[in-house]
């Protein structure tokens, strides 16, 4: 099937290139050089969170009527990207905040919305997004943990993994099991204080080691009735619905990773010497960053026009196509640059004195988490047949 060129295509307005360029400031100037250190000490940088709230970075997912910027989307991923050519670990701290916010702007009640989304806004609060198990990641339909209606509330029992923000978040957004004859799942708001909770061990990763990921588990917990997101048994709804937007987040700290990499590998290539000259005057090493930049370029056009897309009032029937394409194509493009960019820096490019083989292990995250490539591609086959 061909791809529908007569689709509109995105437009930035200036106060959204004014705001790309503040959050650029912040993130080559105050983020950039605590990246390292980040790295180095997988510590969650609450510095740099405080940094993003001030300035109102952290309030980009909201609506203006819950204390957010109400720019959008397309602005919101494009904070994301800047931040990622920085640090991809403190890019997670945004992306989480849209993650675990979604399913209660798209699905929630209003008490829910009043109740959440301004404090998450202000970046006094953090959410989590708590869908895999052990057992059950690209298959949410096969999640044990379960959630059994007594009277006003609900008692949740099991276990969730790479969940990310845990020991950090405020409060998780869980998917449960309310009627396993039938497979059917249902959210609800969990806070981190409810008895029974317990945010579990973090894991020691490849990547992304300034953001946290652990396994938080539940032991009878019981939240309130008024804390189920959405209809009884349409979880599985809210969280398809909310990973067809949030994988954009994924897409653009691809597409920053890539760039970061990109920019380095350019710089260093203009000042190394190899054979008399600079080694950007080799063909070799010019084919290599010509084709770096152009698959970047090329995934930032489709994960904006993507962005744009789910900036339409009315939903477009194949959002979650483009969507797709743009995560499966900035992710894929991101782990080849980064490795591109280790093999132009040579020796340097493998040690962490030089931030290119941070980019490499940050990269591949983003072909794996917010669904598979491989999930990916089901999803743009199946919208193309």
């Amino acid at each position: 099937m061909s791809v529908d060129v007569a689709t509109p295509a995105y437009e930035i307005s200036q106060e959204a290139l004014d705001l790309r360029d503040m959050v650029r400031r912040l993130a080559q100037e105050k983020i950039a050089p605590r990246a390292g250190e980040i790295d180095r000490k997988s510590e969650y940088p609450w510095d740099v969170r405080e940094l993003l709230a001030s300035h109102d970075v952290l309030g980009l997912p909201f609506d203006s009527a819950y204390g957010g910027t109400g720019t959008g989307t397309l602005v919101l991923q494009m904070a994301v990207e800047e931040i990622a050519k920085a640090c991809a670990s403190t890019a997670l701290i945004l992306m989480i905040q849209e993650l675990g916010t979604l399913p209660i702007k798209l699905f929630g009640t209003e008490e829910q919305k009043q109740r959440f989304l301004p404090r998450c806004a202000s970046g006094e609060w953090s959410p989590a997004f708590a869908l895999s198990e052990p057992e059950a990641g690209s298959d949410p339909a096969a999640m044990r943990t379960s959630a059994v209606r007594d009277g006003d509330e609900w008692v949740i029992n099991g276990q969730k993994s790479w969940i990310t923000n845990a020991t950090v978040a405020d409060f998780y957004v869980v998917f449960a099991t309310t009627d396993r004859e039938n497979r059917r799942t249902s959210a609800f708001v969990v806070e981190k204080d409810t008895p029974g909770f317990d945010p579990g061990q973090l894991e020691h990763k490849l990547g992304i080691k300034g953001s946290p990921t652990g396994s938080p588990s539940f032991t009878d917990c019981r939240v309130p009735h008024e804390n189920l997101i959405g209809e009884e048994g349409k979880g599985l709804s809210v969280a398809l619905g909310t990973l067809e937007r949030t994988r954009l987040g994924a897409a653009a700290q691809a597409v920053g990773i890539a760039q970061g990499a990109t920019d380095f590998a350019n710089g260093y290539a203009a000042e190394r010497i190899a054979f008399g000259k600079p080694i950007n005057q080799l063909q070799a090493i010019q084919f290599k960053l010509a084709d770096m930049e152009t698959g970047t370029a090329a995934a930032r056009e489709l994960l904006y026009k993507a962005c744009s897309m789910a900036d339409h009032a009315d939903r477009p029937a194949d959002l979650g196509k483009w969507t797709s394409m743009a995560k499966l194509f900035a992710s894929d493009n991101a782990m080849k640059v980064t490795v591109e960019a280790i093999q132009v820096l040579g020796g340097y490019g493998y040690v962490n004195e030089y931030p290119v083989e941070r980019m490499m292990r940050d990269a591949k995250i983003t072909q794996i988490y917010e669904g598979t490539n491989e999930i990916q591609r089901v999803v743009i086959a199946r919208a193309m047949a």
